[in-house]
């Protein structure tokens, strides 16, 4: 193999992960409080509901898919229990139980769009983020969902429950939950993905449908699979989030949409997978993560923070796709 080859080949597995400890590296040396526990954990608490939300883009991502309603669930998951326990006095429970099914909505709406009435997919799920931002907006007139808040001329009867908050704020082992929640979800996809029939089915869909089909595997019900993930990922988040605010803000969900494609995205450019795979996609949160608690602890300014981390992202995927490239064709005209 030619030298442009190997350094291709290189750059196309590890160039993610040099930029990914080069920025580790960096930050730590400038700001020594950056390389402590403590801290680490802020980092991990910070990207847990985007991994979340990240991890079932990524399933829907290897049947060819694109879920654009992720962050319109994780929203209108915010809305729903938050109304759950706050106007209708609900438990907890019953609230988890409302998102899940709130998420389930979701993705039942893509799959008829994009699986039934074959709509494509960016064009369908696009659809359906604009229709559940607004039927979150009409549900609840426009405004958040507190405890204490005017309801019919009368305060809100129901507040959230500590066990709630507990899936936002809580800890095991000094751990927080949200952590806990993505680490476990990152091994269950990373296992559906890499080492069930299922997985390989996904993967297949992605790769050329047509041929799936004709080798047996049932397309349209992996691919509404995929959407089913997808949502109910969407929704897990949602209840974390909510969960960690205490409230149902209006537009909560709005700044998961890019973060967790975006995590999605970079995960390709890991290892040299060149597809959708869990571990990629973890790794992706956590660089958008470091990049923001980084530039944070710097105190860049807010508005120059969206620019260094596209700036990032942008010249860590050229480094391994753009390199890459350069290095198979470097093989291919020998």
């Amino acid at each position: 193999m030619s030298a442009a080859g190997r350094a291709g080949d290189a750059a196309n597995r590890y160039g993610l992960l040099v930029v990914l400890a080069g920025l580790l590296l960096t930050f730590s040396l400038v700001r020594p409080a950056f390389a402590t526990y403590g801290n680490a954990l802020i980092v991990l608490q910070s990207v847990a509901v985007v991994g979340v939300v990240a991890l079932g883009v990524t399933v829907s991502m290897t049947t060819g898919g694109f879920d654009l309603s992720a962050g319109a669930c994780v929203g209108t998951v915010v809305m729903v229990t938050a109304l759950a326990m706050v106007r209708y006095n609900l438990t907890g429970a019953s609230a988890v139980v409302a998102g899940l099914l709130a998420g389930l909505l979701v993705a039942g709406v893509n799959v008829l769009l994009t699986v039934v009435a074959r709509v494509p997919d960016l064009v369908a799920t696009l659809g359906t983020m604009f229709l559940f931002q607004g039927l979150a907006l009409i549900v609840t007139s426009g405004q958040s969902v507190a405890a204490g808040m005017t309801v019919d001329g009368a305060p809100a009867p129901g507040r959230y429950t500590e066990g709630f908050a507990w899936l936002g704020g809580g800890t095991i082992a000094s751990v927080p939950v949200p952590v806990v929640v993505f680490a476990l979800l990152a091994v269950a996809v990373h296992v559906l993905l890499g080492h069930t029939r299922w997985g390989r089915a996904l993967y297949a869909i992605g790769g050329n449908a047509e041929a799936a089909r004709l080798a047996g595997i049932r397309v349209a019900r992996y691919r509404a699979l995929g959407y089913v993930i997808s949502g109910l990922c969407a929704a897990l988040g949602g209840i974390l989030l909510s969960a960690r605010l205490g409230r149902g803000d209006v537009g909560a969900g709005d700044p998961y949409l890019l973060q967790s494609v975006a995590a999605a995205l970079i995960g390709f450019a890991v290892l040299g997978t060149n597809r959708p795979n869990a571990l990629g996609t973890v790794v992706g949160a956590l660089f958008i993560g470091v990049v923001i608690n980084g530039m944070t602890m710097l105190n860049a300014p807010y508005y120059a923070q969206t620019f260094v981390q596209g700036a990032l992202l942008v010249g860590s995927l050229v480094m391994s796709f753009g390199l890459a490239r350069g290095g198979r064709e470097g093989r291919t005209s020998r």
